[in-house]
């Protein structure tokens, strides 16, 4: 019994001894430097730093070539000049607190040969993340651009939407195929709309470094961003399976003109939405379009009947779109 006894201690005591694990010493990674910390806090609230790269979008963009301190002590100093569509990298940030203009100066490189320094204000509204999903957040968020699509988009819409009508050609929320996918994809659209301003409106430093660190994946962002994602994807979904509902049940020229009317509704849904969230009626206008379209498609389009011989929907009792049978 004694040797039970000495042989459990034993090896309570290996196992006790065997939990304990000495953390490495690395004072390094728990003390960063003043210039690490300079950096990680420059990074926190302007979202790039250095090797960073950008596209520059202007006409052209003025480098200078000495320090900033020449410049701020009213030198001359020798200018560069980069053009649309060059690829910068920042190489260097700098604070010059005696500039009353702009204390933040970036150090950008095109090449090795071609590198300068520009004030911070002057260089962000010129040029754009060297990224395609930054590039195209950058076209859509730009209000003078948008008021000119919202013109051009409402114009064409209009004209194409009241011709479709006269012809009495199949156009979503007014003479409506038997399919809830168009419906509801102009309802993601308009959603879609909707939470892309109110997160520029109510949350715009996160959407600002979403904007320099984007991604199309929904589980590495803020639930707000999050949510935005996952309808973006929806509506990517829903796009497909409308247009192969609208492939079964038009003809290919019909299902043309029809996707033309469900392109220029949703034009309209993106402009009037993200413009009015803006304004703050986006969201009780989503409200009243999310009813309308729904009173709309269950009363003129939800399918209520099933041909009897090929099986394709039906809103009414009658001659079948599809294979032409007669169903009382």
């Amino acid at each position: 019994m004694g040797y039970i006894l000495r042989y459990f201690f034993l090896t309570a005591c290996v196992a006790l001894c065997s939990c304990y694990h000495q953390q490495a010493e690395t004072p390094d990674a728990w003390v960063p430097t003043e210039e690490q910390m300079d950096s990680i806090s420059f990074y926190t609230t302007h979202h790039y730093t250095q090797n960073y790269n950008f596209l520059v979008t202007a006409d052209t963009l003025r480098l200078i070539a000495q320090h900033p301190s020449e410049f701020v002590s009213e030198m001359i100093v020798d200018t560069i000049s980069v053009v649309r569509g060059d690829v910068l990298v920042v190489a260097d940030i700098e604070t010059m607190p005696r500039d009353t203009i702009d204390s933040v100066w970036v150090q950008v490189a095109r090449d090795q040969a071609t590198i300068g320094w520009i004030h911070e204000s002057e260089m962000l509204p010129r040029v754009a993340p060297d990224n395609p999903i930054s590039q195209f957040i950058d076209f859509f968020s730009d209000s003078h651009k948008l008021i000119m699509l919202a013109v051009l988009v409402f114009v064409a819409a209009t004209y194409i939407i009241r011709s479709l009508m006269r012809r009495n050609a199949k156009i979503v929320h007014f003479n409506d195929i038997p399919s809830p996918y168009p419906t509801l994809l102009a309802l993601l659209v308009a959603a879609a709309a909707v939470f892309y301003s109110t997160i520029q409106l109510f949350a715009p430093d996160s959407w600002r470094h979403y904007y320099y660190h984007p991604t199309l994946n929904p589980f590495t962002v803020p639930l707000h961003l999050e949510l935005f994602l996952f309808t973006v994807w929806t509506l990517v979904l829903m796009a497909v399976a409308a247009l192969d509902d609208i492939r079964r049940q038009l003809s290919t020229s019909e299902a043309l003109v029809y996707c033309l009317g469900l392109a220029g509704v949703c034009s309209i849904d993106y402009v009037v939405f993200s413009i009015s969230t803006l304004y703050y009626i986006g969201c009780p206008l989503l409200v009243a379009y999310v009813a309308f379209a729904l009173w709309r498609y269950y009363r003129k389009s939800r399918p209520r009947y099933v041909c009897g011989q090929c099986g394709a929907k039906m809103r009414d009792k009658g001659q079948c779109p599809r294979c032409g049978a007669y169903n009382q």
